[in-house]
């Protein structure tokens, strides 16, 4: 072997990363950047500026955040937008059970691996042929989501008061609309698609019958059930390469 084989990278492999990379970062650039409309949405349901930023950082699961403080600047308790809040972000978890061995990470950097644990991240790193392009798109939309999604929370909460009701701008259908075009592409494919109508329905069939949240954890639940069940016995090439 000389030299120049010995440092050489596989253009192939070098193409995938650079696509990955990209893909991810659009994904979190987008994302990130309808945290502004949290932000303006907190500070309008009663928050102060600071209350919306450390919500957040330590929360940092968007669907969770917009149930907490609509339920709060609609005039509820504060214990039921937080029980609305863990109903919806309960859905993490299920994530956390596909990704874990995918991902194959132990120790501190599982768990830190778990605060970016969101629908986004997930999305970019399902489906990757190897287990470094599945990491690859995880940490980079995670990351990206983070750091971006923080700081226009911060910018959302101190333009509020000027902006108005966030509401009559639409921002607030700004993260049912993200999460719609992230699953879009994965409708193509007629089993996705069946299970996304099954999982709809049972949603929709629940709602006045159980309280805010829960229609969504149930229909999340049928559909990684479905999942499992029906792609339990197929090893991915992410799941046994290093």
């Amino acid at each position: 072997m000389t030299r120049d084989q010995v440092g050489a990278v596989d253009p192939h492999d070098a193409a995938a990363r650079r696509a990955v990379i990209g893909d991810s970062l659009g994904v979190g650039i987008a994302t990130g950047l309808y945290g502004v409309s949290f932000g303006a949405v907190a500070v309008a349901s009663g928050l102060s500026v600071a209350q919306t930023c450390v919500l957040s950082l330590l929360m940092f699961t968007g669907a969770s955040q917009f149930a907490l403080v609509g339920v709060v600047g609609a005039g509820g308790a504060p214990f039921a937008g937080t029980a609305t809040a863990l109903l919806l972000g309960a859905r993490n978890t299920l994530y956390g059970l596909r990704m874990a061995p995918l991902l194959g990470w132990r120790g501190g950097r599982r768990a830190a691996a778990a605060h970016v644990l969101i629908d986004e991240s997930t999305a970019m790193a399902l489906d990757r042929p190897t287990r470094e392009l599945t990491r690859l798109g995880f940490l980079t939309t995670g990351v990206s989501v983070l750091v971006l999604w923080n700081l226009f929370t911060l910018l959302g909460a101190l333009a509020g008061t000027t902006l108005g009701d966030p509401r009559d701008y639409g921002l607030d259908a700004a993260v049912g609309a993200a999460f719609l075009a992230l699953l879009w592409p994965r409708l193509r494919e007629p089993g996705n698609a069946r299970i996304a109508l099954l999982a709809a329905a049972l949603a929709l069939a629940v709602v006045p019958f159980t309280p805010a949240g829960l229609p969504v954890l149930l229909a999340g639940s049928v559909a990684v059930l479905i999942g499992i069940l029906i792609g339990g016995g197929h090893a991915r090439p992410s799941e046994v390469q290093p």
